[in-house]
C-alpha cells in the first residue's frame, strides 16, 4: 500500500485494521474520539477533583506506571504543582522519603490502573492504605469491572474514575488518566481539551495535517535506516513521547528508538520538534503524537496498540519472586559490552537506582562516555519505570540495543502489608527479572554497580 494515499487518514478514522496487522486494532481507537468526550466531562471532572480536595488536602499523590503516570508527570512539570508528586517506583529508600516528607492524614492517594492489576500501584496503595486508612482521601483510576474498582467500592473510596475501555494506556493522557491530575495540577481543563480538539480536527484533513505529516515523515525515515528519533526532552515531555513510540512500534524485530535529547548528528537519526510553547499547548500535543505513532505503525506493519513483551519481564519477576531473594551479582563489564558496538546500535542504561543528583551525576557521565566511545545515542531509563515504557522495545524490537544495568544497595528492607516480600526483594527481582529476560533474547547486556562509577 502507498501510505501517501489520500485515503490513509479516511481509514484511520474508519478503523480499518489492514493498515496495520489486520489484528484487533479497530476496537483500541477510542483515543480518536476521546478529545470531544472530555469536552463534555470537564465541568464535571473538575467538580469532582475539587470536592476531592476541599477538605484540608495539602498533598496529592498519584500511584500508577507507564502510561497512568507520565502524562501526570508531564502535567505536573509544566504547570509548576509542587504538592503533586508523582510515585512510580519500587525502590523502598524513594518510597520512605516521600513517606517522611508529607502529613498522611492531609494526603489525598490516587491509585491510578488502567488493568486495575498493576503490581507497583496494588502495592504502593496497599503500602499507604495501611498507613492512612481514611477512604474519603482516597480516588481510583481505572476502567470499569477492574480489580482496582472493586476495591475501591469495598473500601468506600471517596470516588472512582471509568476510563474509556478502548484507549490503552500509552494513549491515555486526554482521558480521565491525564486529565484528573490536570485538575489537580491547577489547569484549566477546558483550555487544555479545547487544544486536543482543534489538534483532533486538524488530524481528519487530507492536507495540512499535523499529526500524518509527523507520522509520514517517521515512518519514511524508519524506511530508509533512520530509526533513532532524535527531540528535546521538553520538560519531561520527552518521557511520555519515548512509551508512545517504544511500546507502540517495538515489536516483531522491527521499531522506532526514542531519543530525547541526544545529539542529531548521525546517519541513523531522524529530527523532530516539539510545539510546547505553553503548558496548553500540552493537549494538542499529545494528541499530534499519538497520530503520528499511528500513522507511522502503517511503515511497520504491526499493531501499535498492543504490548506483546511486557509480560516477559513481569513473569519473570514472578518466577523469582517464588524461588526466593536474589542477589544482583555484577555480570561482565562496561568496557566489553561497549566494545561490542555496531553502526546503527543504542546504548541503554538501565537504572535500578534511587533518583538522586549524585545519581544524576554518576550517570549522566557513564552516558557522556559511552556516547564518546561508540558513536552511538544513548537512552537512560529508570527500573522499575522503563520496563511499564521502554521495554516492549529493548525485547520485541530490533536487536541493536546495548543494555547496561546499573544496580545498587537497596538499604533495609520496607515490607508490604499483606506481602512475602517487601520493596526491596521486589526491587531486586524486578532487575533481576528484566536481566534473564533480555538475556533469554539473546541482547547484549552488562550488569554493574553504581558504586563502581566516578
Amino acid at each position: 500500500m502507498n501510505v501517501r494515499d489520500p485515503g490513509l487518514v479516511q481509514r484511520i478514522w474508519a478503523g480499518d485494521s489492514s493498515l496495520w496487522s489486520g489484528g484487533d486494532e479497530q476496537g483500541w481507537l477510542g483515543w480518536l474520539d476521546e478529545p470531544f468526550r472530555m469536552r463534555e466531562e470537564a465541568n464535571g471532572l473538575l467538580r469532582r477533583a475539587s470536592v476531592a480536595v476541599a477538605d484540608g488536602v495539602d498533598a496529592v499523590v498519584l500511584m500508577g506506571m507507564g502510561g497512568s503516570s507520565l502524562a501526570p508527570e508531564v502535567l505536573r512539570r509544566w504547570f509548576g504543582s509542587s504538592t503533586f508528586h508523582v510515585l512510580d517506583t519500587t525502590h523502598p529508600r524513594a518510597i520512605r522519603a516521600l513517606e517522611e516528607s508529607l502529613d498522611l492524614s492531609r494526603t489525598l492517594f490516587i491509585a491510578s490502573s488502567k488493568s486495575g492489576g498493576t503490581l507497583e500501584t496494588r502495592l504502593a496503595a496497599e503500602f499507604f492504605w495501611q498507613r492512612a486508612p481514611r477512604p474519603e482521601r482516597w480516588l481510583a483510576v481505572t476502567d470499569h469491572g477492574s480489580a482496582l474498582e472493586r476495591l475501591a467500592r469495598e473500601r468506600g473510596f471517596a470516588d472512582v474514575f471509568s476510563g474509556e475501555p478502548s484507549i490503552g494506556g500509552r494513549y491515555s493522557a486526554l482521558s480521565q488518566f491525564g486529565m484528573l491530575p490536570g485538575a489537580l495540577v491547577g489547569a484549566d481543563l477546558e483550555r487544555l481539551v479545547d487544544g486536543a480538539c482543534a489538534m483532533a480536527e486538524a488530524c481528519r484533513l487530507e492536507h495540512g495535517n499535523p499529526g500524518l505529516e509527523l507520522g509520514l515523515s517517521l515512518g519514511e525515515g524508519w524506511s530508509e535506516g533512520r530509526d533513532k528519533i532524535c527531540f528535546p526532552e521538553g520538560g519531561g515531555f520527552g518521557l511520555w513521547v519515548e512509551q508512545l513510540i517504544a511500546e507502540s512500534t517495538g515489536k516483531q524485530g522491527r521499531g522506532l528508538v526514542p531519543v530525547p535529547g541526544e545529539s542529531t548528528e548521525g546517519a541513523d537519526r531522524q529530527v523532530h520538534e516539539l510545539r510546547l510553547a505553553d503548558p496548553y499547548d500540552l493537549g494538542g500535543e499529545f494528541y499530534r503524537w499519538e497520530f503520528a505513532t499511528a500513522v507511522a505503525a502503517t511503515f511497520l506493519k504491526i499493531n501499535p496498540f498492543d504490548q506483546p513483551d511486557v509480560q516477559a519481564a513481569k513473569d519473570r519477576t514472578s518466577a523469582v519472586l517464588a524461588a526466593g531473594d536474589v542477589a544482583l551479582e555484577p555480570h561482565g563489564s562496561v568496557a566489553d559490552l561497549l566494545s561490542q558496538a555496531r553502526p546503527g546500535d543504542y546504548v541503554c542504561i538501565q537504572a535500578f537506582v534511587e533518583e538522586t543528583p549524585e545519581a544524576a551525576r554518576r550517570l549522566g557521565a557513564l552516558a557522556a562516555a559511552a556516547r564518546e566511545q561508540t558513536g552511538c545515542v544513548v537512552t537512560c531509563g529508570f527500573g522499575p519505570r522503563y520496563l511499564h515504557s521502554t521495554g516492549q522495545l529493548h525485547k520485541g524490537g530490533p536487536p541493536s540495543g546495548l543494555y547496561l544495568q546499573v544496580v545498587e544497595d537497596f538499604g533495609p528492607e520496607l515490607e508490604i502489608p499483606g506481602s512475602e516480600f517487601g520493596f526491596a526483594r521486589l526491587i531486586r527481582a524486578q532487575a533481576a527479572g528484566d536481566f534473564e529476560s533480555l538475556r533469554e533474547r539473546g541482547r547484549r547486556i552488562a550488569r554493574i554497580e553504581l558504586e563502581e562509577l566516578a
